[in-house]
């Protein structure tokens, strides 16, 4: 059996899983940083209502950074721009990510930020900062029979249209994928979807995404059919006579998180026999793509997918020349 072939990005992973804990460092000017690490993760969370997905990688990141410190005599406190410059070129010399070596970075912007607003330090060291350009790749979409193989899996017919029982666990595992392509929503996004955020009667969703922003978005006739089903046949039973106000809940009856979700969508790619590189990202990014080729201008995807700036929801008319090449036909007075 051939061995997989190792790419730069796996290998950078191995080297960060591979990284010891930052428990107990052996510069004492590391200390202090720890504690003001504490007080950036929190404000984070009260400020900038991060997720604890986002929480969880700027402590990540730091950590690191505290390593490279301690091995490097480094005072955090007092690091300079040049010694700074010096920990993104260790790691780009050791083939890290491009990516991840990006993502350290802003981690590091975050926190000195922080640091200097909050008058920890001084200047900024990070100001002047920059990391390696990253290859643009265009978002990763599902193909028409790709979806339709993923939402048959808990589907309540199977391939050939042929009736089947669906137990609770999977009209749960429907509704929740379902849900994520209907509206484009986030994983976090439909972790944290509680009752109140559904409105069936109006045929809505509310969504908080990033920094708690709300947005409406519509929800289309199947999607409400299977939510519903769920709501009142699976939901009571995975509860368990246990009481939450989130709308989707575990196999145990609790609100089911992310990362639950997360792995759901791995098993039920394998068992569609898809891709098992694609994610549950894949599925706003189909979304997206999808609305845009049915014509929605660019401004309602905008809105609903959450978007802060329009260039960032452009990058989804890239992926279908067709309609590129229909606006062009349309709006051009030659064509």
């Amino acid at each position: 059996m051939a061995r997989p072939v190792k790419t730069r990005a796996s290998k950078a992973r191995a080297r960060e899983k591979a990284e010891p804990p930052v428990d107990a460092p052996s510069n004492d000017d590391v200390a202090p940083s720890l504690a003001l690490l504490d007080g950036f993760i929190e404000s984070l969370k009260v400020e900038k209502a991060a997720s604890d997905h986002t929480m969880r990688s700027y402590r990540t990141d730091l950590e690191s950074f505290l390593r490279w410190c301690s091995r490097k005599n480094v005072d955090p406190l007092h690091a300079t721009h040049r010694q700074l410059r010096g920990y993104l070129g260790e790691m780009d010399a050791a083939r890290y990510a491009r990516s991840t070596i990006n993502r350290r970075l802003s981690s590091l912007r975050g926190f000195y930020g922080w640091m200097s607003l909050n008058g920890y330090i001084g200047a900024d060291p990070t100001g002047a900062l920059s990391g390696p350009k990253q290859n643009k790749h265009l978002p990763h979409v599902l193909k028409h029979d790709e979806m339709t193989r993923l939402l048959l899996v808990n589907a309540s017919v199977d391939a050939s249209g042929n009736p089947r029982e669906q137990t609770a666990r999977e009209l749960r595992n429907q509704a929740v994928l379902e849900f994520l392509y209907a509206c484009g929503a986030r994983i976090s996004e439909a972790a944290g979807l509680t009752l109140g955020d559904v409105d069936f009667e109006q045929r809505q969703v509310k969504i908080f995404g990033k920094g708690r922003k709300e947005r409406i978005v519509p929800l289309h006739d199947l999607c409400i059919e299977t939510m519903q089903r769920y709501l009142i046949e699976a939901r009571p039973q995975l509860l368990g006579g246990k009481d939450t106000d989130r709308f989707f809940v575990s196999n145990k009856g609790n609100p089911m998180s992310a990362d639950s979700m997360r792995k759901m969508f791995k098993d039920t790619v394998r068992a569609a026999g898809l891709d098992d590189r694609l994610s549950p990202h894949d599925m706003r990014h189909t979304f997206a793509t999808d609305l845009l080729d049915g014509d929605a201008d660019l401004r309602s995807v905008q809105e609903m997918l959450g978007h802060a700036s329009l260039s960032t929801t452009q990058i989804y008319t890239h992926l279908s020349p067709a309609r590129l090449k229909q606006a062009h036909n349309q709006a051009h007075p030659r064509a």
